[in-house]
C-alpha cells in the first residue's frame, strides 16, 4: 500500500467499478483489487427494503466470482423504525460483529464464522432505498482506520453502481411485467370477433339480453350447465361493451387451490410468505380498467368470496401481506354450472355476495335445447377443427350424420359436439366422416323417420337446415307452434322458426295452403 498513493488507488478501484453494468462481476473484479491492500475475502451489496423493514442482498463477491442474490434478512425490532436510514453507520469499522444487533443478525443468517467487518454506506439522489455495502475478512481484529479510510474511498464509484443496478432492475421488472401480461393473454384470451353459432337461433333470447346488460358497468351472472359455451358469452359481453379494447381476464376458480386462489386473484406482497422473494400482482390487477371473467364461481372458497365482494361493494382489492387498499376499475363477469341458490341455503355461498352477482343472471340453454343450431356448429366446428389439424380440405358427412346429431341428448353440450367432431376429423381424414361413435339417441324425443330420398353426403348448411325443417313440418302437418308443432318438436320458439323459414324461403301457413290446392287441383 505504501507504493500507491489514495488518488491512484481511488482511480483503479472505479476504472473496475465502472467497467460492466454487472455489479456482481464490479464488486468481484474490485474485491480481487482489495485483497492486494487490505484483508478481504468476501464483499456484500444490500439494500435497505423500507417495505419489509429488512435488509435485502442484492449481490455477493467472493475470490471465486460475483453472483445477484435475493436474501431478506428481518432486522431487529429496535431498529426498524421510520429513521432506519439515518441511523445506519456512514463508515465503520466491526471487529467483533457477534456483539452488534444488526451485525449478529447478519453473520449469523450467512452462517460466517468470527470474522471482522468494514461497512460503508451508500445513499443516491433518484432512490430512496440506502444501500450498504460490506467487506469481511475471516477472523476477528482484521480491520484498522487505515483500511477504513481507503475503503471509505469507494463511497461515490459504488453509490452510482448501486443506482445504475436500481434502475436496472427496475426496467427489467417492467420487461418482466409486460412479457407475463403478453403470455397471459395470449394464453387465456379466445379471439375477439368469432361468431355466436345459434345466435338468431337457439340463443337469440340470451343474445338479446347480452346486448340490453354489455353498455352497463352492471356484474353479469351466467349460468348452465357444463360445456354450453358460457365462456363465448363471456367474451359477448366484453366486446360489446365501452371496455373492448381493454384487458379480459379469464379465470378457473376451480382449478386454482384453495392455499394459492388468494395470491392469484389478488396478488401478494414481497415476503408476504415464504418463497414470496418479489412482489406479485394478481389476476384482477391484470384485469384493470377491463373485465375479468371468473368460471365456476361456486368453486371459490369463503375468504375469496369476502374478497370478490369487496371488489363488488369497493372496488378494492389487497394484496395478501398488504395495509393499503388498492382501487379498482373493473367489471366482473362470473359463470357457473351449480345451484348457487341451494349453496346459499347450505351456507356455502355467501348470500351478499349471490345478491350482488344475481343482478340479472343469464341462462346459456344447454343444447339438447337448440338443437336446431347443430347444423350451423358442426359446419363452424368442421372449418376450425381442419385448421387446428391442418388438413387441406374438409371431409364430407356420411349422409345421415346431423340427423343422427340431431337426436341425441347431448350431455356434454358444445365440448361434446366439438370433441366428437375432431375425433371424426383424426380417424376419418380422407372422409366420409362418420359422426355416430358413441352416440345414442335421446329418450325423450322420437327418432326421425329414414325413408326420405338419398341425397348428396356433401350439402349446403342451409339446404340441411331448410330440408331438416320441411321434414318436421310434413310430420307436424304444417302446425308451427302449440302442442305437437314444430317448434315444440325442433325446441326453438315459434316466432323464431317463423323468420327461419322466412330466410330459408320455407312455406306455411295460408301459402302453403294454397299452394298445395293449386297443385291438386285438375289441368
Amino acid at each position: 500500500m505504501d507504493s500507491m498513493r489514495p488518488d491512484e488507488f481511488l482511480e483503479r478501484a472505479t476504472a473496475l467499478i465502472c467497467s460492466t453494468t454487472a455489479v456482481e462481476r464490479a464488486m468481484h473484479r474490485c474485491l480481487t483489487f482489495l485483497r492486494q491492500h487490505m484483508p478481504a475475502d468476501q464483499m456484500m451489496l444490500h439494500i435497505y427494503d423500507r417495505g419489509l423493514r429488512a435488509m435485502r442482498t442484492i449481490a455477493v463477491a467472493t475470490a471465486a466470482g460475483g453472483e445477484r442474490t435475493e436474501h431478506i434478512t428481518k432486522l431487529p425490532p429496535e431498529i426498524t423504525g421510520p429513521e432506519v436510514p439515518e441511523r445506519l453507520p456512514k463508515a465503520r469499522i466491526s471487529n467483533r460483529p457477534q456483539r452488534e444487533p444488526i451485525n449478529r443478525q447478519m453473520v449469523e443468517y450467512f452462517g460466517l464464522p468470527a470474522c471482522s467487518l468494514l461497512l460503508l454506506f451508500l445513499q443516491t439522489e433518484e432512490s430512496r432505498q440506502p444501500g450498504h455495502l460490506t467487506l469481511i475478512a475471516e477472523g476477528n481484529d482484521r480491520y484498522t482506520e487505515a483500511h477504513l479510510a481507503l475503503f471509505e474511498r469507494l463511497k461515490a464509484p459504488f453509490s452510482l453502481a448501486l443506482a445504475n443496478t436500481i434502475e436496472h432492475d427496475r426496467v427489467l421488472e417492467l420487461q418482466r411485467i409486460l412479457a407475463d401480461d403478453n403470455r397471459y393473454l395470449s394464453r387465456e384470451l379466445r379471439p375477439f370477433g368469432e361468431p355466436i353459432i345459434g345466435a338468431d337461433l337457439g340463443l337469440s333470447e340470451v343474445m338479446s339480453t347480452v346486448r340490453q346488460i354489455a353498455p352497463r358497468e352492471t356484474p353479469v351472472l351466467l349460468l348452465g350447465e357444463t360445456g354450453v359455451g358460457k365462456d363465448v358469452i363471456a367474451n359477448a359481453i366484453h366486446e360489446l361493451s365501452p371496455r373492448r379494447d381493454r384487458p379480459f381476464i379469464k379465470v378457473n376458480c376451480g382449478a386454482i387451490p384453495d392455499t394459492l386462489i388468494d395470491s392469484e386473484l389478488f396478488g401478494h406482497e414481497k415476503g408476504a410468505f415464504s418463497g414470496a422473494v418479489a412482489q406479485k400482482r394478481g389476476r384482477f390487477e391484470r384485469a384493470n380498467t377491463g373485465t375479468i371473467f371468473l368460471d365456476e364461481i361456486g368453486e371459490l372458497p369463503a375468504g375469496a368470496q369476502a374478497h370478490l365482494l369487496r371488489v363488488l361493494q369497493n372496488g378494492e382489492i389487497e394484496r395478501v401481506g398488504g395495509t393499503q387498499a388498492l382501487q379498482l376499475d373493473i367489471r366482473v363477469i362470473a359463470a357457473t354450472n351449480r345451484d348457487l341458490e341451494q349453496m346459499v341455503a347450505s351456507g356455502a355461498f355467501r348470500e351478499d355476495l349471490w345478491f350482488r352477482l344475481a343482478v340479472l343472471p343469464i341462462r346459456v340453454p344447454p343444447l339438447r335445447e337448440r338443437r336446431m343450431d347443430i347444423p350451423q356448429l358442426v359446419h363452424h366446428m368442421l372449418e376450425r377443427k381442419r385448421i387446428d389439424l391442418r388438413l387441406p380440405a374438409t371431409p364430407e358427412l356420411e349422409f345421415g350424420a346431423i340427423d343422427r346429431l340431431m337426436e341425441y341428448s347431448w350431455p356434454g353440450n358444445v365440448r361434446e359436439l366439438a370433441n366428437l367432431i375432431e375425433r371424426a376429423l383424426i380417424l376419418h381424414r380422407e372422409g366420409p366422416l362418420r359422426l355416430e361413435t358413441g352416440l345414442q339417441p335421446s329418450a325423450v324425443r322420437p327418432a326421425t323417420p329414414r325413408g326420405a330420398p338419398p341425397a348428396e353426403a356433401s350439402r349446403r348448411l342451409d339446404d340441411v337446415v331448410r330440408d331438416h325443417i320441411v321434414r318436421v313440418l310434413e310430420e307436424t302437418g304444417g302446425k308451427i307452434h302449440g302442442p305437437g308443432g314444430a317448434a315444440e318438436r325442433l325446441d326453438i320458439n315459434a316466432g323464431t322458426l317463423r323468420n327461419r323459414m322466412n330466410k330459408l324461403g320455407i312455406e306455411y301457413g295460408r301459402t302453403r295452403r294454397r299452394r298445395q290446392q293449386a297443385g291438386a287441383a285438375p289441368g
